[in-house]
Order: C-alpha cells, then sequence, then structure tokens
C-alpha cells in the first residue's frame, strides 16, 4: 500500500471516530473538501508534505519518517489519561486524577468540582493527545473510539467549549 493511501484510510479512519464531516475537516484544515475527499479516497496524485502535516494534526495525527527501528523513549512516556489529567490540572490549585478523568470522559458526566479541568482539557489540549486517550479508553473501558468522540463532544457542548473542533 501507498503512503499516500495509509494516510488517506488513516484520516478517514480518525475524521469518522471524532464524528466529522469532509467539510468540517476541510475548514479546519483551510483544504477544500474536494482536496479531503481525494486524499481519503487515494485519488489525489500528489499531496504536498505542509497539507499532509496541517490536515493530519487537525485529526490529532502526526506524519514521522519510520527508520523501521523501536523507538524506546514511545514506551517510557506517561500513559495518555496521566498526561491528559496532568495537562487539565495545569493551571488549577486542586488537581484532577486520571481515574477521575477517566471516569468523565467515559461517560460523559461530570461534577461541578471538576468543570474547570475538563473546560481546560477540551479547549486546550493537542488533538493528538485527546486521541490518545480515546485510544486508551478504548482498549481499558472497552468502549468504542466513537463513543469516546461522541463523549468528549457532548462534554463541549455542556461546557460551551469555543474550540472549533466541537462545533
Amino acid at each position: 500500500m501507498s503512503t499516500i493511501h495509509e494516510l488517506g484510510d488513516a484520516l478517514r479512519a480518525r475524521r469518522t471516530e471524532m464524528g466529522l464531516s469532509q467539510a468540517r475537516v476541510a475548514a479546519l484544515s483551510g483544504l477544500s473538501r474536494q482536496t479531503v475527499n481525494q486524499i481519503e479516497t487515494g485519488a489525489i496524485p500528489d499531496l504536498g508534505l505542509n497539507k499532509a502535516e496541517r490536515l493530519a494534526s487537525v485529526l490529532g495525527l502526526m506524519l514521522r519518517v519510520d527508520g523501521g527501528r523501536e523507538i524506546r523513549e514511545r514506551r517510557a512516556r506517561m500513559a495518555p489519561l496521566v498526561r491528559a489529567a496532568a495537562t487539565a490540572s495545569v493551571s488549577y490549585k486542586t488537581r484532577i486524577a486520571p481515574t477521575t478523568l477517566k471516569r468523565i470522559l467515559a461517560t460523559g458526566q461530570i461534577s461541578e468540582k471538576y468543570v474547570p479541568h475538563v473546560s481546560s482539557l477540551l479547549d486546550d489540549a493537542p488533538a493528538s493527545l485527546l486521541s490518545a486517550v480515546a485510544e486508551q479508553l478504548h482498549k481499558e473501558a472497552n468502549l468504542s473510539r466513537e463513543a469516546v468522540w461522541k463523549n468528549y463532544r457532548s462534554l463541549a457542548r455542556q461546557l460551551k467549549s469555543r474550540r472549533l473542533i466541537w462545533e
């Protein structure tokens, strides 16, 4: 499979998980819907690296060159929920525990005490971190990735997030 087809498959899968239309992704990335469609279907003859990076970034994906070697640092990193809890707590005296954040994101239900934390996470965290958390919840809580993104959107609406990805 060619790299452009792999990219298209990954973009389509993530876009679908997130519940976004091609038109919405196009608007967020500054590309046309036709270009997004062509990338997803593998019909685009050539795609610049800047466009590919912009599109991947909107969906929380990363482009990287892999020399085929195992990257040790990846294994040593903090779990996504731990990083997300730290990110959500950075501006607050009271910290949110990863287990509490996991419950909130898995259920879509939040207590008043953690509204600022979850608002901060949904408004400011990189899409790549939200994607990694969705993957962790998929594996650990047996939730579909789509269900996690649906909970993110529901929480974002409840908390009146102004981040464009949630509109």
